[in-house]
């Protein structure tokens, strides 16, 4: 009987082979399969799936097959292929549902651009579509062609890791003739998996059972996690096997573009003596050089152009600091090199340097790869210090970085071969969230007032950035989710100021009026009220009890709670829980509650000193949020004198 159904389902799969020939024959296995031993539990895997890169017509084939296993993982019939508007498009999709039966459906309905995310010049976007009536059993597949621009050579790589799954993947790339490739995998191969290979004119890879890639919370960026292969281009000259002599002729060559470009000593000195008319100290004249910078149009940080205007903007593509100063805009790199030109010019020693952005890639110098020196900065001595400046970031405080370029290696270029530094890690203190509060509790249980909310260095850059080419309304909502993330869900909250959104030099500031219903809880001639008010954000982090990937916060922060509350006539303080005072070095959280007379004060700080944590010490962690939540939940008690409702 078993043979019998095993061949007509071979029967029914002959009419979809030859309807679409070039869909891949489905086999008997694939639709008979229920699960994977190998991802137990898993609701969808990958069954195959091709990637085929030609770096010579700048076009990327490629093929996806997926086998529905549960009924959750039918919302992979949902599917999403992104990619970046300004840089590729994406044309050829096909799409078919091969049902439980091995009847094939191909897909008819609407593709349609859904944005994804937008910053920094790059609009990352996708085409999205929704496959009908996909029962459990069956298998969906894709196929489409990614068309480069071809200044995109330089992003070739194979992402081998997926959300789901992979049984079996090939991957080839043909590499553009015009240039030496090296290839490497930073984060090793799949278990199993053999190290790419040449195959005439083109580079293979075959894989087989790759897990699936799990995202969590607070994570390094997944491109430095996943399983992947990076492809470097460089020319014939510079494909120096050595690192260190690599760098250094690197570093030469990159400095000779750099000089060319900021050598203009006239009209740098002419912008010099109209900036720094009345400025005094070092310090002072320094310091008006970079806010005269920022004042400039930032080109990185406008909003998204139209390929015509990209076009137009290239050909008129600043070629000097002179014509950057000359227009008044600039791309980020353009302005900090321009900051570089003028520093120069007053007379400071001001040197260029090269840096990764660890929001996008962990630098590594054995790899061998420029294209990880993704970003730039300056390096100023002043009164014996360095320090490390970047005024073509938007909203970055003198003095600071952007958490990205922080604690990271860099490369200072120089005619000489260059050198190495590493940019400092700020203090937790640099970056401050400080919420002070007045509120009156009501014999109701109700509590209200005004809340006081103020973000300094890097927390004040995030929100500024955050909102940078939004409208007013939306702004206004924006400013109470900045307050709501961290009370209780049903607090009424109503922002009162317009607060400073362009000044990097100064705090963010906002006041609110809120109403928080039933914070206490009234039970006969007593009242219960929780001591972490302003607790929200971290109530549902680290739950889990294991962990896959490292723990990674941004940068070091500190959040600092100061709450007074009025009670009212006739109440009294019954109860204090005791002090919650939780230090592990790297994480730090102290919880107060105190009273005097018929107030209470109520303040808690947690701070923390620490980037990237290896995923052994997850339990330390685990438990460390564990004790806060337990500090937070801690409950005082009041005396209400049968005075309330």
């Amino acid at each position: 009987m078993q043979g019998i159904a095993t061949a007509l389902l071979c029967a029914l799969i002959v009419p979809v082979v030859a309807h679409a020939e070039e869909w891949l024959p489905v086999t008997s296995e694939e639709l008979q399969m229920t699960e994977e031993p190998l991802a137990p539990k898993a609701s969808a895997i990958v069954l195959y799936r091709r990637v085929d890169r030609d770096d010579r017509d700048f076009i990327e084939r490629d093929y996806v097959r997926i086998k529905i296993l549960t009924e959750e993982g039918r919302q992979y019939a949902n599917v999403e292929i992104p990619y970046f508007k300004n840089f590729e498009f994406i044309r050829g999709l096909e799409a078919r549902t091969v049902r439980p039966d091995g009847t094939s459906v191909p897909f008819v309905g609407t593709v349609y651009d859904k944005e994804v995310a937008a910053a920094f010049g790059e609009k990352l976007v996708a085409k999205a579509f929704a496959l009908p009536d996909v029962p459990v059993g069956s298998i969906i597949e894709y196929k489409y062609t990614q068309v480069f621009r071809t200044d995109a050579l330089f992003n070739s790589r194979w992402i081998l890791s997926q959300p789901l799954f992979t049984k079996e993947a090939d991957f080839s790339l043909r590499p553009n003739r015009g240039w030496t490739v090296r290839y490497t995998w930073p984060r090793g191969l799949p278990d199993g998996t053999s190290a790419p290979v040449v195959n005439r004119e083109s580079i293979r890879l075959e894989t087989h059972n790759v897990p699936a890639f799990v995202r969590e919370d607070h994570m390094p960026p997944a491109d430095v996690m996943q399983y992947r292969v990076d492809f470097i281009y460089v020319s014939e000259q510079d494909a120096e096997p050595d690192p260190v002599k690599f760098w250094a002729k690197f570093a030469k060559k990159r400095s000779k573009a750099v000089e060319s470009f900021v050598d203009e000593p006239r009209p740098m000195a002419a912008a010099v003596a109209a900036i720094l008319a009345g400025a005094d100290s070092d310090e002072s004249r320094l310091r008006k050089l970079y806010a005269r910078v920022q004042q400039l149009e930032n080109l990185s940080y406008e909003p998204k152009q139209t390929p015509q205007e990209t076009k137009r903007e290239k050909e008129t593509e600043a070629q000097s600091v002179a014509d950057v100063w000359q227009r008044g805009a600039g791309t980020g790199p353009q302005l900090t090199w321009l900051f570089l030109a003028l520093a120069r010019a007053a007379g400071f020693h001001a040197e260029p340097v090269l840096v990764a952005d660890r929001q996008k890639v962990f630098f590594d110098p054995l790899l061998k790869n420029p294209s990880q020196l993704n970003t730039n900065l300056v390096l100023v001595s002043l009164d014996g210090k360095n320090l490390y400046l970047d005024p073509g970031a938007l909203y970055v405080p003198f003095g600071m970085l952007p958490w990205g370029k922080t604690a990271e290696q860099g490369l200072v270029l120089s005619k000489d071969g260059g050198r190495w530094i590493t940019t400092p890690l700020p203090p937790a203190s640099d970056s401050r969230i400080l919420r002070t509060a007045e509120l009156k509790l009501a014999p109701d249980g109700n509590v209200s007032g005004r809340v006081k909310l103020s973000f300094t260095g890097l927390e004040a850059r995030a929100v500024r950035l955050h909102e940078r080419n939004e409208d007013d309304m939306h702004r206004q909502k924006y400013l109470e989710t900045l307050l709501k993330i961290d009370i209780p869900e049903d607090t009424t909250v109503t922002p009162l100021d317009t607060p400073d959104w362009e000044s990097p030099e100064q705090p963010f500031e906002v006041n609110y009026e809120i109403t928080i219903p039933d914070w206490v809880s009234l039970t006969g001639q007593r009242a219960l009220a929780p001591v972490g008010l302003f607790s929200g954000r971290w109530k549902h982090e680290f739950e889990h009890a294991t962990r896959i990937q490292p723990i990674y916060f941004p940068f070091p922060f500190e959040y600092t709670d100061d709450v007074h509350v009025a009670l009212p006539a006739g109440w009294t303080v019954a109860n204090l829980p005791k002090p919650s005072d939780e230090d592990i070095n790297v994480l730090k959280y102290r919880s107060v509650a105190s009273n005097s007379g018929a107030d209470l004060r109520l303040t808690r700080e947690l701070a923390s000193m620490v980037t990237l944590v290896d995923v052994k010490h997850f339990d330390t962690i685990r438990d460390f949020f564990q004790r806060m939540r337990s500090g937070d939940g801690a409950t005082l008690v009041l005396a209400t004198g049968g005075g309330h409702r």
